[in-house]
């Protein structure tokens, strides 16, 4: 079968129209994700990402549905309620840009325009002001999930408190992204971070972000050497009750084929975040041999007992860093440093 970006923009029009179809509570349905890009494909693999807006609470959250081993659907479902003030998603890191310039597959009423017109109002969504109220809302958050991490006790980390300092520097890492556009979204998040870094005139920023996950303790074949023990994690985990929704089965192909691109390209240690986050992820709920494997990557990543203290200190400088260069732009534009109003 061969797959194309348009044919996959032709499945997920199709699938927004039959959907409202068969459900009146939706009352909108719009594309975002990496199909927005002219090349959605990584590895040969990508997922379709539509996002239905319901009247009510809708019953279900969030939905993979299989379409090829390499292509998905990626559901997500909001209310109509979240979208009542548009200058307020003006300033929110990830609804905004979500909403700011996706493609419209389906509308019941007059929904989308209403609330597109007015995110884009006056071409202040990209300028200096709402741009840092972004930014900073996305630090806060990292900043918040550290400090939680300064009271965990080195001796006891595992799994939980590894994810939990990988959504920190997630934060972090999309708070400098936003400075140049959308945030970057998990599989892609090193690959695509010294190019937003470089856009965003903050090229120093990138050698720190890659030894905060460990990637220099590492090279290209030691990562190479832990995929077999990953796919396994993940196979079995995804059969797990009370697994996070992002390890489904339906999901391996898109990783794994992404991760051994990555491996195999120009900037092969990007391939750890995919890896080792969704490694993390399975063993929260796995034992024995699994977890001792995960153990032991994590500890040559520097992500255990000593290491993972040094870490969190890491990353505090890491924040610090960015806070200083959100006030510099502030400054720049003549604009409250606190704020960047």
């Amino acid at each position: 079968m061969r797959v194309t970006r348009e044919s996959l923009l032709r499945i997920a029009k199709e699938t927004a129209q039959e959907r409202a179809y068969n459900d009146k509570d939706i009352v909108a349905a719009y594309l975002t994700g990496s199909l927005l890009n002219v090349d959605p494909m990584l590895g040969g693999t990508a997922d379709i990402d539509i996002v239905f807006v319901h009247k009510t609470q809708p019953k279900q959250s969030h939905e993979f549905v299989k379409l090829t081993p390499d292509f998905h659907l990626d559901i997500s479902r909001r209310m109509k309620e979240e979208f009542k003030s548009p200058r307020e998603l003006r300033g929110d890191p990830w609804l905004g840009y979500e909403m700011y310039d996706p493609i419209l597959l389906y509308e019941r009423e007059k929904f989308f325009d209403f609330v597109q017109a007015s995110l884009r109002a006056g071409f202040d969504f990209e300028q200096p002001p709402l741009m840092l109220q972004r930014c900073r809302k996305m630090l806060s958050h990292g900043r918040q999930i550290w400090m939680d991490l300064t009271e965990v006790d080195e001796a006891s980390v595992g799994p939980k408190e590894v994810r939990k300092y990988m959504k920190a520097l997630f934060h972090a890492l999309n708070a400098v992204a936003e400075l140049s556009g959308p945030p970057i979204h998990e599989r892609r998040l090193l690959l695509e971070f010294p190019a937003r870094a470089e856009a965003a005139q903050q090229t120093g920023l990138v050698a720190g972000a890659f030894a905060l996950i460990g990637a220099n303790n590492v090279d290209a074949e030691k990562v190479k050497g832990w995929v077999a023990d990953w796919k396994s994690a993940y196979t079995l985990a995804s059969e797990k009750d009370g697994v996070d929704p992002r390890i489904d089965p339906i999901r391996l192909n898109y990783y794994e084929k992404a991760i051994k691109a990555m491996l195999e390209g120009a900037i092969p240690l990007a391939a750890l975040w995919p890896l080792f986050h969704t490694w993390t992820i399975s063993v929260e709920v796995l034992e024995g041999d699994h977890f001792k494997f995960w153990q032991t990557a994590a500890g040559e990543l520097g992500l255990l007992g000593a290491g993972f203290t040094e870490k969190v200190d890491g990353l505090d400088h890491f924040i610090d860093d960015i806070e200083v260069v959100f006030d510099d732009i502030a400054r720049e534009n003549g604009l409250d440093v606190s704020t960047g109003l």
